[in-house]
């Protein structure tokens, strides 16, 4: 799909930003450049759709070399997004997304489906399309961004930090929704960032870079478990050691069996007396078929008494649920981070099957890192007995 072949940049004065890179990139991958600043990353980048020009060797497209296309014609092939998302902002959010298409003289009603399936992809309202960028918050205007480079329908998508200069609750949920539609519609995307557990996190496989050169271009497990020198483990750095450990350990096999849960038509004279008893201040709500459909908390059943009787007057249905196939090193550190204290886990049909606790996890954490001879194993079992 992307060749790179002995690729080298020189800078005027004779500064050398990439030397001798060789890469190939398949259909449908999820590749990140990371390294420190001036590794070359985002140059390597770059030259995909000739913003940078080779100094030396070539780069393939589908094994055909990118100097044989009109550069401005290469570039309406490959969708860009960049850290500061570059809407325009004279421009309504629907004239935003079928840019590319209006340059290309896509007719209008075709532009307009575009937009509003687009809009549809990234969970935004359609009257939205006819707002301008100011009128939208930095999320969604970075969605905006992010569908824009879609709505060609672009094989391929280079992505330059674009997360960057979000706060991290909206960085994550941005991750989550560009891994998603790059695995449903098939997009190859090359991704900059500087940021090791995004990339973790997105990369099929990743480019590590230093001074120029390529130092490793693996998988995230291989890189994790084999790191090529003391650079790459630096950059990896030991607070993600438990992802090394084992990487089958799965949410299933750590989670709690014992969630505490009610149906919705139970009244809240029913889910006080569970709460007491169970001496917790939420309350998971599932239906007859045990599917999660959110949860009660004491604050909100405090601030409704006597307005409302039933569990289903007050249910919030905004509840964060992880699947118990789920690999315990990839959600880890994003429910740490956000400081939830629990996560309700789900089986493929939205069931609940049990729950992760904040303090099982810490557990987890503190046993594989500092324990003397702990294996996952025998942390998960201690965090059980614990709770």
């Amino acid at each position: 799909m992307i060749e790179f072949q002995n690729v080298t940049k020189i800078y005027k004065g004779g500064k050398m930003a990439v030397e001798d890179v060789n890469l190939s990139f398949d259909q449908g991958e999820f590749i990140c450049f990371i390294g420190t600043s001036g590794s070359g990353k985002t140059t390597c980048m770059r030259m995909i759709n000739r913003m940078n020009e080779p100094t030396k060797g070539k780069i393939l497209i589908n094994d055909q070399d990118i100097q044989g296309f009109n550069p401005v014609e290469l570039r309406r092939k490959i969708g860009y997004v960049i850290q500061n998302i570059g809407l325009i902002p004279h421009m309504t959010i629907r004239e935003n997304i079928t840019l590319v298409q209006r340059l290309l003289k896509v007719p209008e009603v075709t532009r307009n489906e575009t937009a509003e399936k687009m809009i549809d992809l990234v969970e935004l309202p359609r009257e939205m399309l006819d707002r301008y960028p100011s009128e939208l918050s930095g999320g969604q205007q970075q969605r905006i961004g992010v569908v824009r480079a879609l709505a060609a329908d672009q094989d391929i998508i280079l992505m330059d930090e674009p997360f960057g200069a979000l706060d991290p609750i909206t960085r994550d949920a941005l991750q989550d929704l560009v891994k998603d539609l790059q695995e449903r519609l098939g997009k190859t995307i090359v991704f900059v960032t500087h940021d090791m557990d995004e990339a973790l996190k997105l990369a099929n496989r990743i480019v590590i870079m230093s001074e120029g050169k390529v130092i490793q271009f693996d998988t995230p497990e291989n890189i994790l478990k084999n790191p090529a020198n003391e650079f790459v483990e630096e950059l990896i750095g030991e607070d993600r050691l438990l992802q090394a450990k084992p990487d089958t350990t799965t949410v299933g096999e750590v989670m709690l069996n014992k969630a505490v849960s009610i149906t919705p038509e139970k009244s809240l004279r029913e889910a006080i007396k569970l709460m007491r008893e169970k001496r917790v201040d939420t309350l998971l709500v599932t239906d007859d078929s045990n599917v999660l459909k959110g949860f009660i908390d004491v604050e909100t059943m405090e601030k409704m008494r006597g307005k409302v009787s039933s569990v289903g007057d007050i249910l919030n249905p905004n509840v964060i649920s992880v699947n118990q196939k789920t690999q315990l090193r990839n959600i880890l550190q994003r429910i740490l981070k956000r400081g939830l204290k629990y996560v309700p886990v789900v089986d493929d049909d939205n069931r609940l099957v049990g729950i992760l606790t904040r303090a099982s996890l810490v557990d987890i954490v503190y046993d594989v890192l500092w324990g003397d001879e702990a294996t996952i194993s025998e942390a998960v079992e201690s965090a059980k007995e614990e709770a």
